[in-house]
């Protein structure tokens, strides 16, 4: 709130000194600064808010407090350990130490998109392993709730680099490519995907997630960028990080190949809309057996009218 009435004072004292005889461009531009701080105040505030609730959520397990755990976990809330098992809510909230990190979390980020944040680091997961992790969460009914968590082993941890991986990813993210898959062939997720939408906006979401699969498909790196955010990452168990570029590059050597691209299909998603943030977990499977099952989470943005995808995670499966 301070932050956001000093933006409003400061655009008031430009104002006065511009004078009644400033151009109509300077006193837009003035406006438009006002807005442009105030919007990045509330940003700040609101992502104070979710590393608060993360470190809340975190001490609510470390410590047994399932009061403090029921409060802070959304009734959807589902966790991915790095095996690829899902827990849901109830079961976490049996057992909250079996999900706690056995130490508290490194290189830490928080972003917010909308009304969805999204927390990222590594910590050693209760089973020991160190993991690259990825807490979502939702503002619900004024409060920030946790949707998901879900960690995953990077190749050598996640300290590494974003590198160059044509194998990298599957899905709708990056191809894979498979010489026996049939170039352009596309049914799920490019026309089709076992999902009912709910709104406009989870259409307009799933849409996006479809141009990102066929644009894979027909290995036009040019079109899959425009849906994916420059700041994208993507995480998979047993790999490197891979960044946009690294991604795109990764497409653009493969133009020229003549084996297909397979993608691994959605076979079950959840999907929801906050504002203009939206949070996606889905499983996938792989028809020619190009790589195991796994459980995807991404976060998307909506920036200019236009959704873009903004991390995604890929968890294997195992057993």
């Amino acid at each position: 709130m301070k932050a956001s009435a000093t933006a409003r004072h400061a655009s008031r004292c430009l104002l006065q000194r511009i004078g009644p005889w400033a151009g109509l461009g300077l006193v837009v531009a003035a406006l438009l600064i006002a807005v442009l701080a105030e919007s990045k105040a509330q940003s700040s505030g609101e992502e104070a808010l979710v590393a608060a609730a993360e470190t809340k959520l975190g001490d609510a397990l470390r410590t047994g407090d399932k009061s403090a755990a029921r409060r802070l976990l959304s009734l959807q809330f589902t966790f991915a350990e790095e095996t690829g098992k899902i827990l849901q809510r109830k079961e976490i909230l049996t057992d909250l130490k079996g999900a706690a990190a056995s130490d508290a979390p490194t290189d830490v980020k928080v972003s917010v998109y909308g009304l969805v944040g999204m927390v990222t680091g590594t910590r050693k997961s209760a089973e020991g392993n160190q993991v690259f992790f990825l807490d979502i969460w939702a503002k619900q009914k004024g409060s920030w709730r946790a949707l998901t968590m879900q960690n995953v082993v990077l190749a050598g941890g996640a300290a590494q680099t974003a590198a160059a991986d044509p194998a990298a990813g599957s899905g709708a993210k990056a191809p894979t490519v498979s010489a026996a898959a049939k170039s352009g062939e596309c049914k799920n997720p490019c026309e089709t995907i076992p999902y009912r939408v709910r709104s406009p906006a989870e259409q307009d979401v799933v849409t996006t997630l479809q141009n990102i699969a066929k644009a894979a498909v027909a290995r036009n790196a040019a079109e899959w960028a425009k849906h994916i955010a420059d700041d994208f990452v993507l995480y998979r168990s047993g790999h490197a990080p891979v960044a946009k570029a690294a991604a795109i590059a990764a497409i653009e050597r493969e133009k020229a190949s003549s084996a297909g691209v397979a993608l691994s299909e959605v076979e079950a998603m959840r999907l929801a809309v906050y504002g203009d943030g939206a949070a996606m977990t889905a499983n996938y499977i792989s028809p020619d057996n190009s790589r195991p099952p796994y459980r995807a989470a991404s976060v998307w943005a909506k920036r200019n009218g236009q959704w873009q995808l903004v991390i995604d995670v890929e968890t294997d499966i195992k057993g």
